[in-house]
């Protein structure tokens, strides 16, 4: 009993002390909880890119040309390369898990492709972007109904620091 006594007084003595530091969260061990939301609002930043800009663009049921939309979305992303020309991007295909593998790899290849063919044609250089294509095998969204598959038929821009490919 005294052993608990004493066990539970230190621990309580300790929890006061620590209490009583007001310089406790200053200096290079405090983290910044609204880093992100700073980031978010500095137009240059990656942040902004894909919160603001719009990372991604959406396709119809194996297709891969752009809608209206997904255009309106790539000119956003094209003026924002144009103004930031210390990022390239990686532009990923994807494709929802209707279909072989091979068949979603080729979709997810062409939407990536559709994508980087209208930034060129905004006046990105060609050298600054790449695409690849993961067809079925990184979907966000997880379930066999339209739902799932309408947020799985995209190509994303991934932006990269540098300009070469």
């Amino acid at each position: 009993m005294k052993t608990s006594f004493k066990l539970a007084a230190l621990v309580l003595v300790l929890g006061l002390a620590a209490c009583t530091n007001p310089d406790r969260f200053a200096g290079g061990n405090s983290v910044d909880l609204n880093a992100s939301a700073n980031a978010a609002a500095d137009p240059a930043s990656p942040a902004y890119f894909q919160n603001t800009v719009g990372d991604r663009v959406l396709f119809a049921v194996d297709q891969s040309t752009l809608s209206d939309e997904a255009r309106q979305t790539l000119t956003a992303q094209a003026a924002w390369l144009q103004a930031n020309t210390d990022y390239s991007a990686t532009i990923e295909g994807h494709a929802d898990e209707q279909g072989t593998r091979e068949y979603n790899l080729a979709l997810g290849a062409r939407r990536a492709s559709s994508a980087k063919e209208f930034l060129v044609s905004r006046g990105i250089a060609a050298d600054r972007l790449r695409t690849v294509s993961y067809g079925k095998e990184r979907p966000i969204a997880i379930c066999s109904d339209e739902s799932c598959y309408s947020q799985n038929r995209r190509a994303v821009t991934v932006l990269r620091v540098g300009t070469g490919g």
